[in-house]
């Protein structure tokens, strides 16, 4: 008898600069019984106030919570923790846990966790992708993302942002400042939702932003993609504008201090022109050879011509593709092909112009990326920001 595979596991990944409050919120989620079967990865128990909940050590890198979770220490490399954590389950030394929850370092890139997630063959079966979390602090955030890199790309590629510490806005001063922090944010990354740790959010609230509707196991792509607040019905890529287009430009008045997150926009690729299979493999692994670092997130639905009822997920980070997947159906009336790009250094012209160039939509005024499918050899630098 063929043994039954086992159902992925939902992961999150938790991040946010140090001192964001990252930490205030974990411990907030250890309480939730929501998570009462969670598994959490630290990178050290001396930097998560958790004392108070341990109840039973079960090894070295490993206790238990009061809430019931499993909590771990990531003090090498990633894969061999999780993969530690999946033989304990396995072979019942520790009891079966239905989420995990990775906190990363306060100055952790979180795209090689999202890497390693996808493009660990064994990982792959066992694991299924929920979501990123970004925790921002209200009252420093400005400055952080000013200063440090790294908070920029937390906040970039996150399915959720979350602001701590909005009871220290005490004065008009820092409530004037926190509301250009949260219109930055919203101009680098305008499909995450935004909570508030000053509200009453749990676990429910930032978990299971993945494209899988946990209780009715099929997808979600409007929930997933979030494509509205892009204006996404205008961004064919025939048509003539591209008012979809979120970055940093807006904001004239302050255009010297965000030199760095300018060059972020969001856009909404949308066509009613399917792809062959072949065509959608070129159109992804040319995006991914040429521009893949400036890839900061990329997810959607294909549409092939081969097999127009079953469309394809692709979900990517920089110049690492999760394997896609063929859904069985469309999940809603709209059969276009839908992505939601975030990029840096990257203009939304030529991503469209080179999928119009595949799925032979190609516009006169789309030179570089048609040249780019004529020519995969030749220089990229038509993806650039002119």
């Amino acid at each position: 008898m063929e043994k039954k595979r086992p159902v992925p596991v939902p992961l999150t990944i938790l991040t946010g600069f140090l001192g964001s409050g990252k930490t205030s919120l974990l411990n907030r989620l250890l309480r939730d019984p929501g998570l009462a079967n969670a598994v959490v990865l630290i990178n050290e128990f001396g930097e998560i106030g958790l004392d108070h909940l341990f109840v039973e050590k079960i090894d070295g890198d490993m206790v238990m919570l009061a809430s019931g979770c499993v909590c771990c220490t990531v003090r090498g490399d990633l894969v061999d923790a999780l993969e530690k954590l999946l033989r304990d389950r396995d072979n019942g030394r520790i009891r079966a846990f239905d989420r995990i929850i990775i906190e990363t370092t306060g100055l952790a890139d979180p795209a090689p966790v999202l890497h390693t997630l996808m493009s660990h063959p064994y990982f792959l079966l066992r694991f299924r992708l929920d979501g990123v979390v970004t925790v921002v602090d209200a009252v420093n955030g400005a400055a952080t993302l000013e200063n440090h890199p790294e908070a920029l790309k937390q906040a970039a590629i996150a399915d959720r942002l979350v602001f701590a510490k909005t009871d220290l806005l005490d004065n008009e001063e820092r409530r004037r400042a926190f509301a250009k922090l949260s219109q930055r944010l919203h101009r680098i990354n305008p499909t995450a939702r935004v909570l508030n740790t000053a509200d009453d959010i749990g676990a429910a609230d930032l978990l299971d932003a993945g494209l899988y509707d946990p209780a009715s196991k099929s997808p979600n792509v409007q929930k997933w993609l979030n494509a509205e607040v892009l204006g996404e019905t205008a961004c064919e890529v025939c048509g003539e504008d591209h008012h979809h287009e979120h970055h940093g430009h807006h904001d004239h008045g302050h255009h010297h201090h965000h030199a760095h997150d300018e060059a972020i926009r969001t856009f909404c690729l949308t066509s009613a022109a399917p792809l062959s299979p072949d065509a959608c493999g070129l159109f992804l692994e040319m995006l991914r050879s040429a521009h893949g670092p400036n890839l900061l997130r990329v997810k959607g639905l294909i549409a092939l011509s081969d097999d127009p009822e079953r469309p394809l997920v692709i979900h990517g980070v920089q110049h690492v593709f999760h394997p896609p997947v063929r859904l069985d159906s469309w999940p809603d009336a709209d059969h276009r092909t839908r992505a939601v790009f975030i990029v840096k250094d990257l203009r939304p012209d030529f991503v469209e112009g080179l999928y119009a160039a595949f799925s032979g939509q190609a516009r006169a005024d789309t030179p570089d990326a048609a040249a780019l499918v004529a020519n995969p050899l030749s220089p990229r630098s038509g993806g650039l920001l002119g």
